[in-house]
């Protein structure tokens, strides 16, 4: 287990003499080279998403961009004569990436500093290291999953999805119902080894240790009967949201170790993480056994916290703790569970849990 890494998750291109040769408003007919081209095929089929921060007049950049055939590979595009600094926060935001997950790429010495200077987490990059991009490490994942491949696909239908909430006029349940949202939890095999070790790495707001698990350390989980290893997936009428959850848990006789949750922070406004948390709290009830979840404090995951403590976790001490094995930071937060219902916002499929044999020997 290492700490969560540095692959970069958006890279935000300038356009004049950076992506593509020119000046647009003075030469009018600028041009990408093939090779540039390949760049930004080469890092959107690898999962990095890609946007723009430019200097410019928005409706002739984009139409130039169209023109090139290259305007899909952009999300959340911000052109403008504003800083290019609060483009990128905003990028970043809307994104809901951190700002350590950003690279821009500017010709201009000036506005790679100003972007410096006030997101001093963002890595910034002259043009000319362009051709280079594709060999650094932090633009080179070592797993590329079919979820990372239609990643930018995925972030369109979610805009889309938020163009149809701001036209709901309603309650917010009645909204998340005309979505018809489908999860499916299953147990992970080693089809799911490079997505879920993914998640792990990628998912700091929602993650409950911020631990990375390598694909070695799942494999062995996997194969051990006295460990869970499940993952959650989404889809919805927009389409598919990808897997967008992870569990791992230790089983005894008498309790049950949830020793990591991790949930994509797209999914957080739809109950996503609620409606994983409530359906195990169900399941450990049906089996008669406690619920120990480990937590270790993060500078992002305070969402997470909030989420075990709202669906019941607390500080309180249980005996059946004390029969885990210790792990350095980590805090032990424990529930008795109840009877859960069924989620009303979308349809669940998943295993039984509850009628699985446990062997008697502890963890």
């Amino acid at each position: 287990m290492t700490a969560l890494g540095s692959t970069v998750k958006c890279l935000v291109w300038d356009l004049d003499n950076t992506l593509w040769r020119g000046t647009l408003l003075e030469d009018g007919d600028v041009l990408i080279t093939d090779e540039v081209r390949a760049i930004v095929r080469t890092l959107d089929e690898r999962g990095i998403l890609q946007s723009v921060a430019s200097k410019n007049d928005h409706d002739l950049a984009w139409q130039r961009l169209v023109e090139l055939g290259i305007a899909e590979y952009f999300v959340q595009p911000r052109i403008s004569w504003g800083p290019k600094s609060r483009a990128v926060r905003e990028i970043a935001d809307a994104l809901r990436f951190a700002p350590s997950t950003i690279a821009f790429v500017d010709d201009q010495p000036a506005e790679r500093a100003e972007v410096a200077y006030h997101l001093p987490d963002v890595r910034c990059y002259p043009a000319e290291a362009v051709p280079a991009l594709v060999t650094m490490p932090e633009f080179s994942p070592p797993r590329v999953t079919e979820d990372a491949r239609r990643r930018r696909q995925m972030y369109l239908a979610g805009e889309q999805r938020v163009a149809a909430q701001a036209e709901h006029v309603g309650p917010d349940e009645d909204f998340l119902r005309s979505l018809r949202m489908r999860m499916r939890i299953r147990r992970a095999d080693a089809e799911h080894l490079s997505r879920v070790a993914e998640l792990t790495q990628r998912t700091s707001q929602m993650n409950a240790t911020g631990i990375h698990y390598s694909d070695a350390t799942l494999r062995g989980l996997i194969d051990d009967p006295h460990h869970e290893v499940l993952v959650a997936g989404m889809a919805d009428r927009f389409g598919p949201h990808g897997e967008i959850g992870v569990l791992l848990m230790a089983r005894q006789p008498d309790v049950w170790n949830l020793r990591l949750l991790a949930t994509s922070c797209r999914v957080v406004s739809f109950g996503a993480g609620a409606v994983i948390l409530n359906w195990l709290i169900d399941q450990a009830a049906r089996a008669g056994v406690h619920l120990v979840a480990d937590f270790r404090r993060t500078e992002r995951n305070r969402m997470m916290e909030v989420a075990y403590r709202f669906s019941g976790f607390t500080d309180s001490a249980c005996a059946c703790i004390a029969t885990l094995p210790a792990a350095a930071g980590v805090e032990r937060l424990h529930l008795a569970p109840s009877i859960r219902s069924s989620p009303s916002t979308m349809e669940l499929t998943a295993p039984d849990l509850a009628r699985a044999s446990v062997l008697p020997e502890t963890v």
